[in-house]
């Protein structure tokens, strides 16, 4: 008895809640926050970011050499890659219009 009495009240609920949902959009509002988003996007892909990426595929490297394993170098390729294309990801995904 108490599941019908749930569903009967959920659905409706549901419904209502379904037809006034807008649509997203998370990367196109909230200029205030323009100037940091801009500013910490033009870090990662610039010269902070390049750096960044070498000195984490260095680290790998030296750490490589010193444990005889190319794991560590690997692992500074790969985030070297994620600080490369990474932000372009996200900015994609946030600016996507559903």
């Amino acid at each position: 008895m108490t599941l019908i009495r749930r569903s009967s009240t959920a659905v409706p609920l549901a419904l209502v809640l379904t037809l006034a949902a807008g649509s997203a959009l998370a990367g196109t509002t909230g200029t205030e926050f323009q100037t940091m988003y801009t500013t910490l996007l033009n870090w990662a892909t610039g010269f902070l970011g390049k750096s960044i990426a070498i000195a984490a595929f260095i680290l790998g490297a030296g750490i490589g050499i010193a444990r005889s394993s190319p794991i560590p170098a690997l692992a500074g390729v790969v985030f070297a890659l994620f600080m490369v294309y990474v932000p372009t990801i996200i900015d994609s995904i946030m600016t996507a219009v559903i």
